[in-house]
């Protein structure tokens, strides 16, 4: 009888185990309310869905080079004439109005996806309107890959060259090098190829420009081999992070790709942290599977799991970390690793939206920025998702440059909700995170929310008066324009 109740008990509390996350995750699915935000006719609005504005016209570009450019300069002509401003649109994943211009014309340029591979040279000439998801598919052909690219496919080529953004490639400068040359039009109709040595003050200011010097049609980028990769992770304190960095990372000739995330529950909150990284192997590197619908829905309810709930957070590490243990070897391909979905995170709430920030702080200040945003973290309102880390090259190309050194990038996601309150306390909020980041001698991202003042962005991006008037000097009419150039011109 006692033996029993003793498996009984044991039988209990192993339902017990699992229940109550099965219970937390099947809630968050229900408390979905799915409802589509949609968009009323003469409106656009970005990533963050706070940007809801009224514009003249939305151009959607052909798909062929010798119409799309004399359809552009037809839209220049007309902008011109009827005093209107023009932003340039891809997958519009920018948070601040970068794709915006009140009562302007937003060129969309996602029809321009034109590609073709040279094999001998493994360069990739590609329209900037196709998305890194449509590269890596028809890279997989050739067993050729992205060389450097962000961590979700979903963005556009154009769109990233413009916010010059940077990877999870091991020890990789941003993704601006791998690009060897552009094709731009400018406000007057003009077309200009760009390069390190051709019209190159054109190249390093239309790279992370955001689309304020000109329309970027054509790119020609490096591209790298499709090989196969093994995944590994480590666990570790927090500080601890710069030491197996180098150890299993820089020292590492083998690893490929890398990323490093922080615990965010307030339990041991940033204390501890994991290493996730992918060594080179010799096998012969599948094809990608392109349907993960079932896999990217049960990761993307432990993620949502996790909002505005310390049981939620607490569940996605342990989760993370045994999913981690039990697929720690697999071997996967550069490509299928790659070729992410942002829908992995989607948020399915339209009463919220989550917003994204990133700082970048050079290796001597790693753990001075960690302790220094403990305390904001903590005490605002708003509700903290996830923190990543990259670690990002020096960056030469960008006139506009984030890494002016070899930093590590802090990519912060946040989850608020859409109303006054929420973004008066994200404000707060990020100003303090600014300060944080100020005194740790770094540098944060421009694509995201405009809650940075002037002048904190003018101390951190010294050259951004310098880089305005450069813009004058290629769009004298400031035709070229979007909510971002309003704030800090």
């Amino acid at each position: 009888m006692k033996k029993k109740h003793i498996i009984y008990g044991v039988l209990s509390g192993i339902l017990i185990f699992v229940s109550i996350p099965l219970f937390h995750l099947l809630s968050t699915k229900l408390a979905e309310n799915k409802t589509e935000v949609s968009i009323p006719n003469g409106f656009v609005d970005d990533e963050s869905h706070l940007n809801l504005t009224k514009v003249d016209s939305i151009i959607v570009v052909k798909s062929d080079s010798i119409s799309l450019i004399k359809q552009i300069q037809s839209v220049l002509e007309y902008a011109n004439d009827h005093k209107l401003k023009i932003s340039i649109a891809g997958t519009k994943h920018s948070m601040g109005g970068h794709t915006i211009s009140k009562n302007g014309i937003q060129l969309n340029m996602l029809n321009y996806n034109r590609m073709s591979l040279d094999t001998l040279t493994n360069i990739l000439s590609i329209g900037s309107g196709a998305t890194w998801e449509q590269a890596i598919k028809y890279l997989d052909k050739y067993n050729r890959s992205i060389s450097i690219m962000q961590a979700f496919s979903t963005f556009s080529i154009g769109g990233s060259i413009s916010v010059n953004g940077h990877g999870w490639q091991k020890n990789s400068p941003p993704l601006s090098n791998s690009v060897k040359s552009f094709t731009i039009m400018l406000a007057n109709g003009e077309i200009k190829n760009c390069s390190r040595t051709n019209n190159d003050e054109l190249f390093h200011l239309a790279i992370g420009g955001y689309g304020l010097i000109g329309i970027i049609l054509d790119v020609k980028l490096t591209v790298a081999k499709n090989i196969s990769l093994q995944y590994k992770y480590i666990n570790m304190t927090t500080s601890n992070y710069i030491k197996h960095y180098n150890e299993y990372i820089t020292n590492n000739p083998n690893t490929e790709l890398v990323f490093g995330r922080l615990k965010v529950s307030n339990k041991d909150f940033l204390e501890n942290a994991t290493l996730n990284f992918f060594l080179k192997t010799p096998l012969t590197p599948k094809k990608i599977v392109t349907d993960k619908e079932d896999s990217f829905e049960s990761k993307r309810v432990v993620f949502r799991g996790s909002v505005n709930s310390e049981y939620g957070k607490r569940l996605r590490w342990d989760l993370e970390k045994t999913a981690n243990y039990i697929s720690k070897n697999n071997v996967y391909s550069r490509n299928e690793l790659l070729n992410d979905d942002v829908t992995l995170i989607e948020n399915k709430d339209s009463n919220s939206t989550d917003i994204l920030h990133e700082y970048f702080i050079p290796e001597r200040n790693f753990m001075k920025f960690i302790e220094s945003i403990k305390e904001p973290l903590l005490k605002t309102k708003i509700d903290l998702l996830n923190i990543t880390i990259r670690r990002v090259e020096k960056d030469t190309d960008a006139f506009l440059n984030y890494a002016k050194e070899t930093v590590y990038g802090f990519v912060i996601l946040f989850n608020q909700q859409k109303n006054n309150d929420s973004e008066e306390q994200m404000k707060s909020l990020t100003l303090k995170l600014i300060d944080c980041t100020i005194e740790s001698e770094g540098t944060y991202y421009l694509p995201y929310r405009l809650h940075v003042t002037k002048e904190k962005m003018r101390e951190i991006y010294p050259q951004a008066e310098r880089f305005f008037n450069l813009k004058l000097k290629y769009d004298p009419e400031d035709l070229f324009s979007n909510k971002f150039y309003l704030k800090y011109k």
